[in-house]
Formats: C-alpha cells, sequence, structure tokens
C-alpha cells in the first residue's frame, strides 16, 4: 500500500504542470473574434486609451478554421532537461490535438474540447479523462478550452474588459493591469504596439509563493494575423522551478487534419 502511494504522488508530482504545458501546454485566454482594431506601429501610443488597446488585441485574434504546427519543446526542472517534438493540431473554437513524441516514438497525446480533458503518457500508463476542474485546480486558477488555445495563439489569458483595467506605456509596450487586484492574486499584461499581440504576461499568488509568466519573443505573420515564433513559460511554487520553451517550427493553416485519440487498454486511470 505505502508503495502504490508513493507511486501515485510521484505521478502526481509530474503531472502537475504537464498537461498544462502540453496544452499549450497548457497550459491560457481571452475570447476570439471581434473586428480588426486600429493600426499597430513600431512605438507605443502613450494617447491611445484602454478602450482601443483592448479592442485591438481582441480584434488581433487570428481567423481560421484549422491548424497544423509543428513544435520543439524544451522542458527543464530541478532534476532535468529535456527536448521533444509536439504535433499541434487545432479545429478552432472546438477541437485542440497534441502528440509528443521522441525519436518517432508517441510518448503522450492531449485531446481537448470545450466539455473535456483527455490525455494519457506511455512511460507510465497513466491516462486522464475528465473536465477541467482539476488542471484548474493544478494552477490554482480556473482554465478551459478558450484559455488553452489563446495562449497558443498569443492571446490573453484574462478577460480583459475596459471598464475594470487600466493601461499606460512601459518599455515601448502597452501595460494592463487590474484596477483592483484580487486577493492573493496578482497579474500583469504586456502587448506588443505592432500588432497588439501578448509581449508577456504574468500571474503570481503571494500567500501560496506561486509565479506563472509567459513570454513570447516574437511574431510571424501568416496573410494578415500573427502567429507566435517562440514562448517561454517559467512556473515556480516555493523553490520549484519550471521552464518550458515552444518554438513553433512550421504553421500550415485551413487544411484537412484528423484528431486520432484512444487511451490504450491497460492504462491506469489518475484520479484525485
Amino acid at each position: 500500500m505505502q508503495k502504490r502511494l508513493q507511486k501515485l504522488n510521484t505521478l502526481i508530482k509530474r503531472m502537475k504542470f504537464k498537461p498544462f504545458y502540453f496544452l499549450i501546454f497548457a497550459l491560457i485566454m481571452a475570447s476570439c473574434g471581434g473586428s480588426k482594431g486600429i493600426n499597430g506601429s513600431a512605438v507605443a501610443d502613450k494617447s491611445l486609451s484602454v478602450k482601443d488597446i483592448i479592442a485591438s488585441h481582441k480584434g488581433a485574434s487570428p481567423d481560421f478554421s484549422t491548424l497544423a504546427a509543428r513544435l520543439h519543446v524544451a522542458y527543464e526542472d530541478e532534476n532535468k532537461l529535456q527536448s521533444i517534438t509536439v504535433s499541434l493540431r487545432m479545429e478552432k473554437d472546438k477541437t485542440i490535438w497534441i502528440k509528443a513524441s521522441i525519436l518517432g516514438i508517441t510518448l503522450s497525446k492531449v485531446l481537448i474540447t470545450p466539455e473535456r480533458v483527455s490525455y494519457y503518457e506511455t512511460i507510465g500508463n497513466t491516462y486522464f479523462d475528465g473536465d477541467f476542474s482539476l488542471l484548474s485546480e493544478w494552477l490554482g486558477t480556473e482554465i478551459d478550452f478558450k484559455k488553452a488555445q489563446a495562449i497558443l495563439l498569443g492571446q490573453s489569458i484574462f478577460s480583459v474588459n475596459p471598464s475594470e483595467y487600466t493601461s499606460r506605456t512601459s518599455q515601448n509596450k502597452y501595460q494592463l493591469s487590474p484596477k483592483q487586484q484580487p486577493q492573493n492574486f496578482i497579474h500583469y499584461l504586456f502587448l506588443n504596439p505592432k500588432n497588439f499581440k501578448v509581449a508577456s504576461g504574468s500571474l503570481s499568488q503571494p500567500n501560496d509563493e506561486r509565479l506563472l509568466s509567459i513570454r513570447y519573443d516574437d511574431y510571424q505573420q501568416i496573410g494578415k494575423d500573427f502567429y507566435p515564433t517562440k514562448i517561454v513559460i517559467n512556473a515556480s511554487e516555493k523553490d520549484k522551478n519550471t521552464k518550458v520553451e515552444l518554438n513553433y517550427k512550421k504553421i500550415d493553416l485551413n487544411v484537412s487534419i484528423r484528431f486520432p485519440f484512444t487511451i490504450p487498454s491497460g492504462y491506469e486511470e489518475i484520479q484525485l
């Protein structure tokens, strides 16, 4: 019994951030769509209102039906440094499918819909099949399909509202922050002046010594829209630190894609 508990505890610790990063990875955001905002420039405009900034950011959400991409992902914590290849497929607002592999061998798969999160990994022969509540508990903040989708597209992890946020320019970026930060929940958002996509964002819970930060190093323009080229995620909790880098190697839009996903028989379900 003791060995079984130790095994489960090890799995939980290993899984704590992994599903989030594979959703990204998971890992966050405001609703998509809306009309395109004002044109951006290389220099942040100090006279631009918070309403115009937020409208332009929401309007910068890319317009596509399907997306297929290849990503190189580097994962680093106190114990290991690992690089893997990830295949990402999306049907906008409906499905996110992710397969992680090394040397052509599948390590894990994730299938996300607005109602469900399904995940399995082949090393420990374990799987999870349920709603978003467990991921929300792991992250310490609510996560849903739109948030998982948006982090992959460079959109905000929060539903920013002009009546609830203030703006200012900082380091040639538009900084958005709530007028009132909730107790033990502090976050900031920085937008690029050129395309109004997310440059970086952070969420901290000081009382729990938690910090999650996301940085987008650059964007690539495909058609009229901008897509990330590199995402850097840093997560810390007390003395534990995790870093994940996602590099988009190729993005194909509006192509025919499938979402094959079957949890292998004999795998052990993770239930908490």
